[in-house]
């Protein structure tokens, strides 16, 4: 597929709601290490991952810090997906590494240098004219829970509210060095957004009461918007589950650009598109379960619904409801973006 040309203006154009692009570009939180392998038939490695969405049709490429990581409590099992890692790593909710007040002095907290932005350096090198990296940094709320473990820290908000405040202190005034951090070291001509992954719900609602997430969570959210909008940048909030109670805050009070991570049977895409498609951008949302149970070409039905409800005015990208898991068939993915491409292009024909 080389009939397009990557430009990261439509991205923008889409993630600031400027309007309609030339055609519905595409948006992922990230790809699975074995599925860029998979796919260019390559180790990986940040010139892998450029190859990875250059090929696929992307007009920017996703990355992380890798040298910025919390030492966390890790559980593993089976991996058994089709394109499995051997074992699948999860944090262990019911004990965390500081669950008191010596827990967290004594955590070996990481240092944030420019090593950082290693990958950033790596991939710019190699980005292909028109693409942009987009940068996604761990939320609040997450690296919290998974420092603590959700159980404890579940715990700690009624019992020792002054740790919970100072465990998000620290970790908001992290994230903050370490964004900052990655926009002193990186070309930023070179940066298209910043992504800030915080899941905070789940299929009912928000994993804490909203007022706690307004008093712990989205002040830092708040802050990191406001850094990344200082560089004249879009900041893209990925967080799953149910946010209702808190989507105005995040609109109107955070001011986020856009919103990722979508689910059926908690919120179509297509009703976000309806409910929020007038304040902020859309991205994503072909549903999970879908994409992994579903052939492909009832995959391209979905694809072109979805497209016709969400496509219209601009404002919206194609892409999973979460990211590109190793779980999900390749076909079904493929066959996702091959008919975004077919009818993707303004004006819409479908």
């Amino acid at each position: 597929m080389r009939e397009y040309k990557p430009d990261f203006n439509r991205l923008r154009k889409v993630l600031l709601r400027e309007g309609e692009p030339d055609r519905v570009p595409f948006y992922e939180l990230f790809a699975d290490g074995v599925v860029v392998e998979k796919y260019v038939g390559k180790p990986l490695s940040p010139e892998a991952t450029v190859e990875f969405y250059w090929r696929l049709g992307f007009d920017y490429v996703a990355l992380e810090s890798v040298g910025f990581q919390y030492d966390l409590r890790w559980r593993q099992t089976e991996d058994t997906a089709a394109l499995s890692k051997g074992k699948r790593s999860y944090v262990d909710n019911n004990h965390g590494l500081i669950q008191s007040r010596g827990d967290f002095d004594a955590y070996p907290w990481p240092e944030i240098n420019r090593e950082c932005a290693r990958e950033f350096v790596e991939a710019q090198k190699c980005m292909p004219d028109g693409m942009k990296l987009i940068y996604t940094v761990g939320g609040v709320l997450e690296n919290v829970t998974q420092l603590m473990g959700f159980l404890p820290f579940s715990y700690a908000l009624y019992e020792d509210p002054g740790l919970v405040s100072d465990m998000f202190e620290k970790t908001g005034q992290d994230l903050l060095v370490l964004v900052q951090t990655i926009l002193d070291n990186v070309d930023t001509r070179e940066l298209g957004a910043v992504v800030l992954g915080d899941d905070m719900g789940d299929a009912n609602s928000t994993l804490i009461a909203p007022e706690l997430l307004r008093k712990y969570a989205l002040p830092w959210h708040k802050k990191l918007a406001e850094l990344v909008h200082s560089c004249d940048l879009p900041f893209v909030l990925h967080s799953c589950g149910n946010l209702a109670a808190i989507m105005d805050d995040l609109i109107d009070d955070v001011k986020i650009d856009a919103k990722h991570s979508f689910e059926d049977k908690i919120l179509p895409v297509t009703e976000a598109k309806r409910r929020y498609g007038d304040r902020i951008a859309i991205l994503g949302g072909i549903d999970m379960n879908f994409l992994c149970t579903a052939n492909p070409e009832a995959i391209r039905r979905y694809v072109r619904k979805v497209i016709e409800i969400c496509a219209p005015g601009g404002g919206y990208a194609l892409g999973s409801g979460n990211s590109v898991a190793n779980y999900i068939p390749l076909e079904n993915y493929l066959a996702m973006l091959d008919e975004g491409r077919r009818i993707g292009a303004y004006p819409l024909s479908v």
